[in-house]
């Protein structure tokens, strides 16, 4: 017997086997399983009788929320495909997003109405702009008010094609261009059966959602959680008070972080007044951990941390450095160090290390190659780009564009990324994409953009420059030209001025490589892992 494979069936399950089990906490809310479930099929009756089609774009403009939760269950049910979208992008790139997927409702935050007013011009293709919150002149209708019009109607999950798209999540890439990374119903479903296995104890288990769900870090989790009956708790913004305190009320033994995160909670002045004592495993990704990182969280919380690495491509986990079955460990000075390494493939990931050939590289800690993946977990590809998705999967298997080398135990390591990526507090910062809006200035002649150690957000981008004859602008203007182009995050940290032509390769390419070095001469690169 052959059944659609999608995650549906992860709610559908919660719905059956959990049904009066506390299953998602937002603020003063609380829903069982079998009142979140219901929702969800509310939702999407709603959205059918708003005019949503089956393949349509839904897409969110919101922090951690049980709406937007939801939405990855009731816009999926409804046929159409759920989009959430980074909030920290800028009104420009929100439109860039919004346009080049086609979407045809937003739901958004009221946080967000003054952003949704100008979008509405710039977006010809959205249809209905609603609030998850009390209506304002810039909606159409509120969530409450869809929600409400819907039924709770049993979707016939059987008849889904289970390789059709569910999600699609907007990533900058190497070339500058945000590209939607499409995640097939197939894609999620076994993506969360895998992340299952290395789950502990999810009886017991209760989530906080620290990281956000539009992060690659954060929607990982969900299907899971709901397919195991897990207590989800939703951290609407990540603020370390806020998160001691929630621990400490809710019981939470599991949450996902970035390192910035992590260092944000350990300096922390009220780190050591609130009951943490419930937390068993704290996750780490988006960005490098040191060993020094997963010690002293352990210490502070009493826990396991481990880190792990994935992309969106791939749904996203792809490695944990969780301890691996059979693995002994000399100290706990030896433990620390692994588990703050890339990591072994969970089930059903496969992962390699290859030399430029495709030939894999030997596993003595020392050999650099490509790390390449493959597995059900591994996108469709990228949404309305075949050239882009052509790049990347190549001979059955996904390229990630990170070097990496690994040993005898099939623990990775990442030591270097072949893609001009800035990965700053576990957001990715494409370095072509901030030349772009840099060269949109008409006083720059020339410019550079690389990364630059910082001890709070690991990297950060920053500016090397040159400017046309005559040209007089200072850092300052620039600065305020980018806020309208770039989201916050994204704007570079140091804007260098140059007085001679940057180095460049006998092709006329800028070498970014002697550029970097000026700023990690004597440190090691940090680097996702």
């Amino acid at each position: 017997m052959n059944l659609a494979l999608t995650p549906i069936r992860f709610l559908y399950r919660a719905m059956d086997v959990f049904p009066n089990k506390t299953g998602v906490i937002c603020g003063a809310k609380t829903f069982t399983y079998g009142q979140f479930g219901e929702r969800c099929e509310r939702l999407a009756s709603g959205l059918k009788r708003l005019g949503v089609l089956p393949g349509d774009r839904v897409a969110y403009l919101s922090f951690n929320t049980h709406q937007l939760l939801e939405g990855y269950y009731g816009v999926v049910m409804a046929g159409a495909i759920v989009m959430p979208i980074n909030v920290r992008l800028s009104l420009q790139e929100l439109a860039t997003v919004l346009n080049h997927s086609g979407a045809r409702v937003l739901l958004f935050e009221n946080d967000f109405a003054a952003t949704v007013a100008q979008l509405k011009s710039a977006c010809p293709f959205v249809e209905h702009y609603i609030t998850l919150d009390a209506a304002i002149d810039v909606a159409t209708m509120t969530s409450t008010e869809l929600v409400d019009s819907g039924e709770a109607e049993h979707v016939d999950w059987t008849r889904i094609d289970e390789d059709s798209v569910a999600e699609l999540f907007y990533t900058s890439g190497s070339t500058g261009s945000p590209k939607g990374v499409a995640l097939t119903h197939r894609n999620l479903y076994l993506h969360g059966l895998m992340v299952a296995t290395i789950m502990s104890d999810p009886g017991n288990m209760i989530d906080l959602h620290t990281i956000p769900l539009f992060h690659a870090n954060g929607w990982g989790r969900p299907q899971t959680s709901t397919f195991l009956g897990v207590t989800q708790i939703m951290v609407r913004r990540f603020e370390p008070v806020s998160v001691l305190k929630m621990i400490a009320q809710y019981k939470a033994t599991d949450m996902s972080l970035v390192p910035t995160m992590a260092n944000a909670l350990l300096a922390c002045p009220e780190l050591g007044q609130h009951d943490v004592s419930s937390l068993r495993r704290i996750l780490l990704g988006g960005a490098a951990s040191s060993p020094s990182l997963v010690e002293r969280l352990e210490k502070a919380f009493g826990c396991t941390a481990a880190s792990g690495y994935g992309l969106s491509e791939t749904s996203p986990v792809l490695t944990t450095a969780l301890p691996m079955p059979g693995m002994e460990y000399t100290s706990n000075e030896d433990r620390w160090q692994k588990q703050a390494l890339t990591g072994w493939p969970i089930i059903g990931s496969e992962v390699r290390v290859v030399d430029p050939e495709g030939a894999d590289v030997p596993k003595d800690n020392e050999s650099i190659g490509e790390i390449i993946a493959r597995g059900d977990n591994i996108m469709q590809g990228y949404y309305r780009e075949q050239e882009a998705t052509d790049a990347v999967i190549r001979d059955g298997w996904f390229h990630t564009g990170d070097m990496a080398v690994w040993d005898g135990n099939g623990y990775l390591k990442i030591v270097d990324r072949k893609k001009e990526i800035i990965i700053s507090g576990g957001e990715n910062i494409s370095s072509i994409e901030v030349e772009k809006a840099i060269y949109a200035h008409d006083g720059v002649l020339e410019c550079a953009v690389v990364a630059a150690p910082d001890e709070k957000w690991g990297e950060v981008p920053v500016a090397l420059i040159v400017r046309k004859d005559g040209a007089s602008f200072t850092s300052e203007e620039l600065m305020e030209f980018l806020g309208s182009r770039l989201g916050r995050f994204k704007l570079p940290r140091q804007i260098h001025f140059e007085t001679e032509a940057l180095p460049k390769t006998g092709t006329g390419k800028i070498r970014k490589n002697i550029l970097r070095e000026r700023f990690w001469a004597g440190r090691e690169k940090r680097i996702q892992g």
